[in-house]
């Protein structure tokens, strides 16, 4: 199934398939809550072709309140978490990550789905890179087979860098690069809400040195706001590289 980002690009994933051009709709009613906007997005995914900006729209629309979202806020000491909050029948993760001071992830991929991300508590910081590729396409094979066998590699180039505040949505998919998220406070955590789809379990990190890709597991440290079993959520490779 053909995907079209923002950029007219098309990826290749699973249903259901995202137009930018079709004209956003209004919700079917006010997002006063996270029930409600859980229960707008059910809405919105029964279709089979998704407007990216309008989804963007009913996640802006959510105003934060922390009385809606704290019981599925898990925070752990060493690691920022993922905790699952709605499986959207099978076409979405909703998601909350909680991000301790310093907290951060490893540059990363979406694994061709589509990721909205609001924050809901304090500010992280999001810095984007492109893929380790495309500095390598123009150059003849021999070139790029002996680079590509070079240990050292070559440090990833970093594109953007933006602030994330409360109620602040943004969107990425692979066409669109890379990317790495992190709590830029030494005191403070950070809050976000995200959303997947398709669902993915896996995907790739990238060092910021080298550009050496690895895939990694991607695990929930609680599911509707209990703890999953701690061997699964150990089992993760280390988040920050």
């Amino acid at each position: 199934m053909e995907i079209t980002s923002l950029q007219d690009v098309v990826l290749h994933s699973k249903l259901p398939s995202f137009e930018a051009l079709r004209p956003a709709q209004e919700p079917a009613s006010p997002i006063n809550g996270l029930d409600k906007l859980v229960q707008e997005l059910h809405r919105i995914f029964r279709d089979d072709v998704v407007n990216i900006e309008h989804v963007s729209e009913v996640m802006a629309s959510y105003q934060s309140n922390p009385s809606d979202w704290k019981k599925f806020a898990k925070f752990d000491r060493f690691r920022y978490t993922r905790n699952l909050v709605d499986e959207g029948n099978g076409k979405f993760n909703l998601m909350i990550l909680c991000w301790g001071p310093d907290h951060g992830s490893a540059v990363h991929d979406h694994a061709d789905a589509h990721c909205f991300m609001k924050m809901l508590q304090g500010t992280l910081s999001e810095v984007r890179f492109s893929w380790p590729d495309s500095q390598l396409d123009s150059r003849p094979d021999q070139q790029l087979q002996e680079e590509e066998a070079d240990e050292e590699g070559r440090p990833l180039e970093e594109i953007s860098r933006t602030d994330l505040r409360l109620n602040d949505v943004c969107y990425i998919n692979d066409s669109m690069g890379l990317h790495r998220v992190e709590n830029p406070s030494h005191s403070d955590p950070a809050v976000s809400l995200h959303l997947y789809s398709p669902p993915f379990n896996s995907c790739s990190v990238f060092n910021q040195r080298t550009g050496k890709r690895t895939n990694c597991n991607v695990t929930f440290w609680s599911k509707r706001g209990k703890k999953i079993n701690k061997e699964a959520r150990s089992a993760t490779v280390p988040e920050d590289n």
